[in-house]
């Protein structure tokens, strides 16, 4: 999936407007310390097998090992630091990572991190003719086959085992290569450096193909399903009840992995029962009956409504309706009463297709001291914390869209303004306008800081994130435009809690990095829900 830092609120406006008003009546005050949040910019570690995940929001770093690596002795090679700031303690050499080691690095004040590692260790038992693949379970120590009910287990062909480290591990009795009796359970000690571990084998009989999930959404089915290897797999499917031709995916359409199989089945239509059922060569399960879901769509998607709250802060719905969108107007318009600064985010009268209404105007500006993303975002504006904003990403959505479209343009300017030391190197660059979207499943919103103390920005690599996209554009697009936002989901069966989308006209606005004037106007967003 997708491996790249964050993109988090840019919904900085609050940030700045808080931040400007409070440098407003309080210019005598001395601040004595600068507020440089310190951490770490890079780690090597022997036996890694990829770069360093460095994650400033929640101060931790993570480490990816190889399956050989002992966990309780990680050599660090070596890291480096934010300029200027220092760790409590040499971790060069071996440290123990079988749980979190926490460090302090210091600048100015002090800030714990974690350090951690992930190690993933490839499992499997590959049999001649076995249904599917192997079911193992590294915790019970279990493997579990599935042979056809006509095969003799007393005499199965065991091809390729490996139940533990590469390298470091044995196998006793070693049953690769080997005609094994599965009629009856099968031990096996594994072992390495000073850890033995008793596995056991089972076989279970069963037909030569099995339906073994089905995933519905909207225009999409999901199936997946196991049968004989090296045969013809695939799935068949038909109005449910039509007694129609069955519509076959196979072939190229059709994704294996072993005798494990599966297929996107697209388009479908919405609200409606089909019957599907697996094959693997001349077997076919039982039909299985399922029924498409709705197509939903979003409030306010054309950016028609509008109204003017307190006759100086503009709010995307309609007056007395609720909303859905929200932007960081609400630090921003702070500065109208003193003829400084405004609305960084309006309703526009220029629209996509010249017709009566509006789109959505997102302005980045530089307001008194810091610089303020022009903005809006499917969620919440919640408090001004200080001099910095707390927001709510997110509105509650259970549907699985394939794509956002809509239509755009954009003024780029150049990055004129950065309060962050590791992005001032772009002043001078294009600005870069960005529109992203998440599908995320958790009880509540994610909610967004920008206090350098507790900043805590989305995470698109999070765990509760099921699918992400995003596009973005550097340079100026002087008429209105189309744009497709793909969905590119990590689990088909997870049904999301929330929508996230977020659009901004300075991508590092959070950082409060970008180009004052730079300008994105949006219209007219749609969401699809098929892969035709």
């Amino acid at each position: 999936m997708i491996n790249a830092k964050p993109y988090n609120s840019m919904m900085v406006v609050a940030v700045a407007a808080a931040m400007g008003v409070a440098m407003v009546s309080c210019l005598e005050n001395d601040i004595p310390y600068e507020r440089v949040p310190a951490g770490f910019t890079a780690m090597t570690a022997e036996g890694e097998t990829a770069a360093a995940t460095i994650d400033n929001n929640n101060r931790t770093v993570t480490l990816t090992m190889g399956e050989a690596a002992d966990l309780a002795q990680v050599n660090i090679i070596d890291y480096t630091l934010t300029e200027g700031a220092e760790l409590s303690t040499d971790i060069t050499g071996g440290i123990d990572l079988t749980g979190n080691y926490k460090v302090t690095v210091s600048l100015y004040q002090d800030y714990e991190w974690v350090l951690r590692a992930t190690q993933q260790v490839e499992r499997y038992f590959n049999v001649v003719g076995q249904v599917g693949s192997s079911v193992i379970d590294p915790e019970g120590r279990r493997v579990v086959v599935t042979m056809p009910a006509s095969v003799d287990l007393s005499a199965a062909e065991v091809t390729d085992v490996k139940l533990g480290p590469i390298g470091i591990s044995t196998m006793t009795p070693d049953l690769s290569n080997t005609t094994v009796d599965l009629s009856q359970p099968v031990e096996i000690t594994v072992s390495y450096r000073d850890v033995t571990e008793a596995w056991t084998v089972y076989a279970l009989g069963g037909a030569a193909v099995s339906l073994d999930r089905v995933d519905v959404w909207t225009g999409v089915i999901w199936a997946y399903g196991s049968g004989l290897e090296d045969t013809d797999c695939g799935f068949e499917y038909r109005l449910a009840g039509s007694g129609d031709e069955w519509t076959r995916i196979e072939g190229a359409d059709v994704t294996h992995s072993g005798g494990e199989f599966s297929a996107c089945i697209s388009p479908v239509s919405p609200v409606t029962a089909y019957e599907l059922r697996a094959f693997s060569g001349d077997a076919v399960t039982e039909p299985m009956t399922v029924t498409t879901g709705v197509e939903l769509s979003l409030p306010n998607m054309g950016f028609d409504e509008w109204w003017m709250e307190d006759d100086k802060l503009w709010q995307p719905w309609a007056e007395g309706g609720t909303s859905f969108w929200d932007t960081g107007n609400d630090g921003a318009a702070t500065f109208a009463s003193f003829g400084i600064g405004g609305n960084v985010t309006s309703p526009d009268t220029d629209t996509w297709d010249g017709l009566a209404g509006y789109s959505a105007k997102l302005e980045t500006d530089y307001i008194v001291v810091k610089l303020a993303g022009g903005n809006i975002f499917a969620g919440e504006y919640v408090r001004t914390d200080g001099t910095n904003g707390v927001l709510n990403f997110g509105r509650p959505f259970t549907g699985r869209p394939t794509r956002l479209l809509g239509h755009w343009k954009y003024n780029c300017t150049e990055i004129s303004h950065s309060s962050e030391d590791a992005l001032r190197h772009l002043i001078g660059q294009p600005d870069t306008a960005i529109v992203y979207a998440a599908l995320i499943n958790k009880p509540e919103p994610v909610e967004i800081r920008t206090n350098p103390a507790n900043r805590q920005l989305f995470d698109r690599n999070a765990d509760y994130v099921i699918a992400y996209g995003e596009v973005q554009t550097g340079e100026t697009i002087p008429s209105w435009t189309d744009f497709v936002l793909t969905f590119d989901y990590r689990r088909t069966d997870i049904v999301p809690t929330h929508l996230v989308i977020v659009a901004t006209a300075s991508k590092y606005a959070d950082y409060f990095t970008g180009g004052d004037g730079s300008t994105l106007w949006l219209d007219d967003f749609t969401l699809d829900w098929d892969y035709e």
